[in-house]
């Protein structure tokens, strides 16, 4: 066959092929109009769109509610309601309830598919009655109802706020964490792109940015690139909280939304903000984002940050573990951030399982003595050759025997006691001399390495999902909440509840992670009288 023959048959084959495929679609768009003579509604395509979602379909009286918005905030303060009530900004004052239809509502059969405003259908909003629950695991005796249930988070429908009025602050407080930037960044986009928010301000170095320096006003090229960076373009710091020049800093920049980022401490500030702005009735939502590279905020399952954490921690423990196998008696010590909760070391040694012994400051321990740690290091030494402890900063108060000097408080009231790796490091190296043993030890502290590097994948999308629902809360008129995952569901928390001390996240004894390290480890639990301790521990509880 010619080239030119060649090319005339394959184009005759291709046009066949074109109108054999028009053929059967008109034929299949035909059956489904003899089928089904009656215009689509919108409610199909909503099921079609979301065929493989887990989320009960909406009843259509809620669907169809003039004020969806309205009907949860009576719901949330009805004595039959048994979600944690989340403070609303309506709340005491007399003003007619607004209704303003959310700009994410979407009507056409593809918007659920696209991202930008008026992207969602109906039944993807958040409507009355919806929450998620404390526990999600139940034994034998424990009901559904025994358990606290938050607020669930997400878009509403109807919005509290009208977003052309809107004018938003963000502030960092604190130190450092993987995901700041992040979070910053989500709130202008969702802020601005979802909601058409157009005045948003970046408040420098923590609270008393308000009133000490100029505001920051955003745009989208300022922020675009920032998710790729460690720490945070606004800075931070600790302290700085003075709560009438906030206040009057807020509403002389005719500020009504206020998103926080920090831990216990920071929180602490947005509650005492959102009580004197509800004392002068001002409708200024204020909303903390929890943040602490220790993972140890209550009630919610993790905080941003701590995987990235935990994963450049790895990597420190990988270097004391090469230093301690290349020398005699080599012994390699990581001291790692954790104050008051050893998570990242604990989490560290799960995944890395080059550790000897993960020293936290949940549980008590003692240096001296025949079951003490430095005669098991000793031992240990004596048998294998090598040695990797992993240390949380805090473990210096779990010493029993050994008295940990405090140096000085930060400008947050935290104590900053004697440095825990070091005094392990003296004693062991003084130990083994002793006993006519030479040792070679490593100690390294890659604290500032950890906390300063940009977010992994994981910590950027719930740095995302953070942010976006801190927005939708505000928009909804919402304040006085922090937001996390509970059950891995986003929920809305009250900060009253947050800080109220009726809980805490610290790792116990009988977690199923502690008792895998231990079982990796192999560590006893260097006490010289365990049996007597755990007696006395009974009789306490």
């Amino acid at each position: 066959m010619s080239e030119s023959n060649s090319t005339l048959f394959y184009a005759g084959i291709t046009l066949a092929s074109g109108l054999i495929t028009d053929f059967l679609i008109n034929r299949l768009n035909r059956k489904q109009i003899e089928e089904d003579p009656k215009p689509i509604r919108s409610l199909q395509l909503r099921k079609r769109s979301f065929v493989n979602s887990k989320q009960a379909p909406v009843p259509e009286a809620l669907l169809n509610s003039e004020n969806p918005l309205l009907d949860e905030i009576k719901f949330l303060n009805s004595a039959t309601c048994d979600i944690e009530r989340v403070n609303h900004l309506s709340l005491g004052l007399d003003d007619e309830f607004p209704n303003i239809k959310s700009p994410l509502l979407g009507e056409g059969n593809l918007r659920s598919v696209f991202g930008g405003g008026g992207f969602l259908p109906d039944d993807a909003f958040i409507y009355c009655g919806s929450y998620v629950i404390n526990t999600a695991v139940f034994g034998p005796g424990k009901r559904i109802d025994q358990t606290k249930k938050w607020l669930r988070a997400g878009p509403r429908k109807s919005l509290f706020f009208d977003p052309k009025t809107v004018k938003a602050a963000i502030v960092t407080c604190g130190g450092l964490c993987p995901g700041l930037n992040v979070v910053i960044r989500e709130l202008y986009m969702s802020l601005h792109y979802n909601y058409g928010v157009q005045d948003i301000y970046g408040i420098k170095y923590g609270y008393k940015g308000f009133y000490t320096y100029d505001w920051i006003k955003f745009d989208a090229n300022y922020v675009k690139n920032i998710h790729n960076l460690g720490g945070t373009i606004l800075g931070s710091s600790r302290g700085g909280f003075d709560l009438n020049k906030i206040v009057e800093a807020i509403v002389n920049h005719g500020i009504n939304q206020v998103f926080c980022l920090g831990g216990d401490g920071t929180h602490g500030g947005v509650l005492e903000l959102f009580k004197e702005l509800r004392k002068r009735k001002l409708k200024i939502s204020i909303v903390g984002i929890p943040k602490t590279i220790d993972n140890d905020i209550a009630i919610i399952d993790e905080s941003f940050g701590f995987e990235t954490a935990v994963e450049e921690a790895i990597n420190a423990i990988k270097s004391a573990y090469v230093e301690a196998n290349c020398a005699e008696n080599g012994v390699g010590l990581v001291r790692l951030m954790g104050r008051n909760a050893g998570f990242i070391a604990m989490s560290a040694c799960n995944a890395s399982r080059d550790a000897h012994v993960c020293l936290i400051p949940e549980f008590k321990f003692e240096l001296y003595g025949d079951r003490g740690l430095l005669e098991y290091c000793y031992q240990r030494l004596k048998k294998k050759g090598t040695l990797v402890l992993v240390i949380a900063e805090g473990a210096g108060d779990a010493m029993l025997d050994y008295k940990v000097n405090v140096l000085e408080t930060d400008a947050s009231g935290n104590k900053k006691p004697q440095d825990v790796g070091v005094i392990v490091k003296d004693e062991l190296t003084k130990y083994c001399k002793n006993k006519g043993m030479g040792i070679t030890l490593k100690h390294i502290d890659p604290t500032y390495m950890i906390r300063t590097v940009p977010a992994n994948p994981h910590d950027k999308i719930m740095c995302t999902q953070l942010a976006q629902n801190a927005v939708h809360g505000a928009m909804a008129g919402f304040s006085g909440f922090t937001v996390g995952h509970v059950n891995n569901r986003l929920a809305y928390i009250p900060i009253e509840e947050l800080l109220s001390g009726k809980y805490s996240n610290r790792v116990v004894a009988d977690s199923r992670e502690w008792q895998r390290l231990l079982a990796s480890t192999g560590q006893p639990s260097f006490l010289n009288n365990e049996e007597q301790m755990i007696q006395q521990k009974q009789q306490q509880n």
